[in-house]
């Protein structure tokens, strides 16, 4: 890392980058590492932890050219960070479930925004640049720690049902859709975090089942443009009975 950024020497990529600049590529990869996980791939997966280690590296050493912390203090940072939050591992804490421990960690990591004299409300501290979904769990999941959560899955399917009849009568409302957009966005919002909910309640990470949702698209959709040329027809002109059709016959086909 020091040779690419050398300014004689270095890349002319890596020079003009900053921790700003390669935050997208950080976020990329760590998609990419959940991708091959996911395919389970794990040749894939190693060079995909490669990749993404790359990026702790590079930013550490951004920050060691500013005098800032370097590579090491950022391994010893988390070193210490553990032992610290594992209190029934290295000290004599006890903790007997993996429920217990996420309170145990969760109350560690209030108590160091307290110190910090950060703000100690509930949902304080949950970045707001993670997936929209991922943050509706992590926010859910901090409000359900003060008690604030429905007592199990059964009432959630109302309020998905509600939230959907709602959107309904934003979108039914006179005149053109334009013109209530922004309440028609805000339903939207309420019935996507309804569906979330919904989804942490049922144990299913959100963000994975929409991925999940993605590629099924993808790969149905692929079979039905393979069906149309096959039987000669061009997708630019299928109306929507003919789309539907197709994917009824892609369907059923997954089924067989």
């Amino acid at each position: 890392m020091v040779a690419l950024r050398d300014p004689d020497t270095g890349c002319p990529w890596d020079q003009a980058q900053n921790f700003a600049s390669i935050v997208p590529h950080t976020l990329e990869e760590a998609y990419e590492v959940a991708e091959a996980i996911e395919a389970g791939g794990m040749d894939e997966l190693c060079d995909e932890l490669g990749d993404l280690l790359f990026q702790v590296i590079f930013y550490a050493r951004l920050a060691e050219e500013r005098d800032l912390f370097d590579f090491e203090q950022v391994v010893a940072g988390i070193v210490d960070k553990l032992v610290r939050r594992h209190p029934h591992v290295f000290a004599d804490a006890t903790v007997t479930t993996a429920e217990a421990q996420t309170r145990a960690w969760e109350a560690s990591k209030a108590r160091e925004r307290a110190e910090k004299a950060e703000d100690t409300g509930a949902l304080a501290g949950v970045a707001t640049a993670l997936p929209a979904m991922t943050r509706a769990v992590k926010l859910q999941k901090r409000a359900a720690q003060t008690g604030f959560d429905w007592p199990d899955i059964v009432p959630i399917f109302a309020k998905v049902q509600e939230e959907l009849e709602e959107v309904r009568a934003e979108v039914a409302v006179a005149g053109t859709l334009a013109h209530n957009q922004m309440r028609v966005e805000e339903e939207i919002g309420d019935l996507l975090f309804a569906c979330t909910n919904l989804a942490r309640h049922a144990h299913v990470e959100p963000e994975t089942a929409l991925r999940h949702a993605n590629r099924k698209f993808e790969r149905r959709f692929a079979q039905m443009e393979m069906m149309a040329t096959a039987q000669g027809r061009d997708v630019s002109e299928l109306d929507l009975d003919a789309w539907e059709t197709l994917w009824e016959n892609v369907k059923a086909g997954e089924s067989e």
